[in-house]
């Protein structure tokens, strides 16, 4: 009866269980976690530690070879009741929006006309994309020959057609359409390439349909063409938005923000600051609202972009 009850009680006892394997997968996970340490180091190094250096030199009054003494929120206080900021924002929004929306029409007229088949139609592709490989300094220095009013080419063509001369970038109201002009020059093929890709690979089927029903070329392209390459022109105005924001090296290089201040946008405004007149407390304040205006941008076209449907 003894050795009865003691297989009994053998029996009744709980069994070893082996631990979960969830608890393996996690000590692995965090051994693997150590193998990031350094892409996070750098990330905080060049970007984390950065701006937040600069929202605190944004609240100093700063000059350098001066102390820094703390203002809070003077600078941007400040930079709201100054004219010449404001004014600098509406002009590099003008900017944009013309640098934006001219190379999307004329890009894509151009992918229209290069979807087509026709003789030479490669050679003339590469030559019209040539532009887009050239580096903005350099594009810059050609057009400021050719923006020249007396020995400038663009007067000398002007001149065959009957045209007065134009003042171009030394005029105050045409410096920011001139400036657009070297833009739409150089960024229109990147803009006929995207919408071109987006082209190559549209369905034919609708298109015979259509053909069948009558349909004429301006139809074809309103109703078939241009909704089914709408998402790659929303790709081809997010990235024209952003560079448009950011173009610094034509503008300095043409124009300088002159005459005057006719073509001074937020980033000339910004590098005066920093790099002619010292003021880091208060270039710093326009670094920050800069990226915020890019950011609330952006906000604005990703919302835009799930708002849309496209079919």
């Amino acid at each position: 009866m003894r050795g009865a009850r003691n297989d009994m009680a053998t029996l009744a006892a709980p069994v070893p269980v082996a631990p979960p394997r969830a608890s393996v997968v996690t000590r692995r996970r965090r051994r693997f976690y150590w193998f990031i340490v350094p892409a996070l180091l750098v990330v905080g190094a060049v970007i984390i530690f950065p701006w937040l250096f600069t929202l605190w030199m944004s609240a100093f009054e700063w000059k350098i070879g001066d102390t820094p003494h703390f203002v809070g929120l003077d600078n941007y206080t400040g930079l709201f009741t100054n004219r010449r900021f404001l004014e600098a924002v509406v002009r590099t929004f003008y900017f944009t929006v013309l640098a934006v929306v001219a190379p999307l029409i004329l890009g894509t007229i151009a992918a229209l006309i290069f979807h087509r088949e026709f003789r030479f139609r490669g050679l003339l592709r590469g030559v019209f994309i040539l532009p887009m490989m050239a580096t903005p300094v350099a594009v810059a220095l050609v057009w400021t020959m050719m923006f020249h009013p007396q020995q400038g080419v663009l007067n000398y063509l002007l001149s065959l057609v009957g045209i007065p001369p134009s003042q171009w970038v030394y005029s105050p109201t045409l410096v920011i359409p001139s400036l657009v002009l070297v833009e739409v020059w150089h960024w229109t093929p990147l803009v006929m390439l995207i919408v071109l890709g987006g082209m190559a690979a549209l369905p034919t089927e609708p298109y015979e349909s259509a053909r069948l029903d009558g349909a004429t070329e301006w139809q074809l392209f309103r109703y078939i063409t241009l909704p089914l390459v709408a998402p790659f022109l929303f790709v081809a105005g997010v990235i024209r938005t952003i560079d448009a924001l950011k173009t610094f090296d034509t503008i300095y290089v043409i124009t300088s923000g002159g005459p005057g201040t006719a073509s001074e946008t937020i980033n000339l405004y910004l590098y005066l600051q920093a790099f002619a007149f010292y003021n880091i407390g208060n270039a710093s304040a326009v670094v920050v609202i800069f990226f915020t205006i890019v950011l609330a941008l952006a906000l604005v076209l990703l919302w835009l972009r799930q708002r849309t449907q496209w079919t």
